[in-house]
């Protein structure tokens, strides 16, 4: 006699084995906690440097240099604050609330000049306002040989130049938040009695300030960075005072010295941000409302609206591109045919392996973290994946400075170990990890920000089936958030390829990228041969320009 089959159902004292899930929490995330300490390891070497200070030389640094580049830097800082400020945030509201002939194509061209170098745009500022440049030899035509024309070599004329760089930064942070803002909070505002200025200071600029503080503080981040447009300018600041001690005194200690206080200055205008953005309380009905209704201009007003974007564009960005190309131009003419092709392709070569072997560095460090914060969902991870990320807002000088405090200890154990010379400082993997420590909060957002998207089901289905973390990542997320790690390779690769401090401070002997090159020749003033790099640079600098003009949005009129 056959009995009918039950189905089996476990009882609930059954005892089974844990599944991988389980053991994963407990096992000790040692991948992403040590790429983590890769990059902050320089970083926390350097700011050690403060712990032991040398009294003798910050004492010959204060009676020599020191007090004119604090006061040099704090003015620079304050300068390209404001000028980036006003100038971003006017021209955001602008474009998001008006319609005027133009807007639609300003409104995506204004973000151009990211794709500008400030030393290229300084040198191209240089040839045209020098005193045998085309501006000023007009001038005198016009108003005889001894007519005053104002000097060119000053801290103003740095700022200037850094402010139409960096203005994007703000415009393109203040037009997302104005974008955001709904129109029927507005419109309350002026039912309410408020004029369109009114409603702008006291509504819709407070609305906005934690964007417009993360937009001035990465304009002043990348002030920082620049040590040569103040040095074209006779302007030293502690950036160019770092590259100053290193590269034409040779003292690496006093520029290591000098490198903790100029991090000091990061680390404290990073402090100020957070702060700004944390105490913000102002919120927002977002996308989901009615957009801003634009107020048409007419006549004078649509014309001085225009014009008000259109002379910080052709400032910025067409006067500086229209100029390299003239001179690449005459250059081309100019130079013995085959001779030039081959400089030009050593230099194209070299900035492309290092830009390309940097990028992949850096979003294979960037997906470790991201990956381990996702799947161990542990406060330690996410913590370190965030300290990982802080070589970003210390200049480029500042992180050579640490990794060479962390290589030089490992090349002279190299050294009397296996008795060899220096194999890491001054070599290519140096460099390379440089651009990891300086660059990889730009690969962790892109990538961080497509591995939210991955379903968290996914994950957890592979996990109850024994998968491991490295064959999640490699089945699973790799191949979904490709289109962001592709992304995050771009901008950093375009990073890479316009990082000057860096690059000169650790580059290998004959490594010299297009940076380095242009920057070379404009500072003999050779600006005509330095045009050719400059817009090769210009050049690939506009690929992540133009993926953010994809990204952003709708633009027409409501």
């Amino acid at each position: 006699m056959t009995t009918a089959s039950r189905p089996i159902i476990p009882r609930l004292n059954d005892t089974a084995a844990p599944l991988p899930k389980a053991r994963l929490r407990f096992r000790l995330p040692l991948v992403p906690l040590l790429a983590a300490g890769l990059t902050l390891l320089p970083i926390a070497l350097l700011a050690a440097e403060l712990l032991t200070p040398r009294v003798d030389l910050w004492a010959e640094l204060w009676e020599t240099i020191l007090p004119t580049m604090l006061g040099n830097t704090l003015l620079l800082m304050v300068g390209v604050g404001v000028g980036t400020l006003v100038i971003g945030t006017g021209l955001a509201w602008l474009v998001v609330t008006h319609e005027f002939p133009g807007r639609r194509i300003l409104e995506h061209a204004l973000l151009l000049p990211l794709a500008m170098p400030a030393f290229v745009m300084g040198f191209t500022f240089m040839s045209l306002f020098d005193f045998a440049g085309p501006i000023q030899s007009a001038w005198r035509q016009l108003f005889g040989r001894g007519a005053p024309f104002p000097d060119i070599y000053t801290g103003g004329s740095a700022i200037l130049v850094l402010t139409l760089v960096l203005y994007p930064y703000v415009y393109m942070l203040a037009r997302a938040a104005f974008r955001e803002q709904a129109g029927t909070t507005l419109e309350a505002a002026r039912a309410l009695g408020c004029t369109r200025r009114s409603a702008f200071f006291r509504l819709a600029l407070p609305m906005a300030r934690p964007s417009l503080a993360a937009g001035v503080s990465l304009a002043l981040m990348e002030a920082m960075t620049d040590f040569a447009t103040v040095r074209f300018f006779s302007f030293p600041t502690i950036s160019e005072g770092v590259v100053r001690l290193w590269e034409g005194r040779m003292d690496r200690v006093a520029a290591t010295e000098l490198a903790s206080l100029l991090m000091v200055f990061a680390l404290g205008l990073l402090v100020v941000e957070r702060w700004m953005r944390g105490r913000a309380r102002f919120h927002q009905q977002g996308g989901k409302g009615r957009r801003v209704t634009r107020l048409r201009l007419r006549g004078w007003r649509a014309l001085v609206a225009f014009l008000a974007c259109f002379v910080v564009l052709f400032a910025a960005f067409l006067l500086p591109v229209g100029q390299l190309v003239v001179w690449a131009v005459a250059e081309i003419n100019g130079l013995i045919p085959g001779t030039w092709e081959t400089v030009y392709g050593q230099y194209v070569g070299n900035t492309f392996l290092l830009s390309g072997g940097g990028a992949a560095a850096t979003v294979g460090l960037a997906l470790v973290l991201a990956h381990g914060a996702r799947i161990y969902k542990s406060r330690w991870v996410r913590g370190a994946a965030r300290l990982g990320t802080l070589g970003y807002a210390l200049p480029g000088s500042v992180v050579a400075a640490g990794v060479l405090l962390t290589l030089s200890p490992i090349d002279h154990a190299l050294g009397d170990l296996f008795g060899t010379g220096l194999i890491l400082t001054g070599s290519l993997a140096g460099l390379i990890y440089a651009y990891v420590v300086r660059f990889a909060a730009v690969a962790y957002g892109s990538v961080d920000a497509s591995m939210v998207k991955v379903k968290p089901s996914m994950e957890e289905a592979a996990r109850t089936l024994g998968a491991s973390p490295l064959r999640i990542l490699r089945r699973i997320q790799a191949p979904l958030i490709a289109n962001g790690m592709l992304a995050g390779a771009i901008l950093v690769f375009v990073d890479i390829m316009k990082e000057l401090p860096a690059t000169l401070l650790l580059r290998p002997f004959g490594m010299d990228t297009l940076g380095v090159w242009a920057y070379m020749l404009a500072a003999e003033s050779f600006w005509q041969a330095a045009s050719i790099p400059a817009l090769t640079i210009v050049a690939v600098g506009l690929l992540p320009v133009f993926l953010l003009m994809r990204g952003g949005g709708d633009t027409s009129a409501t």
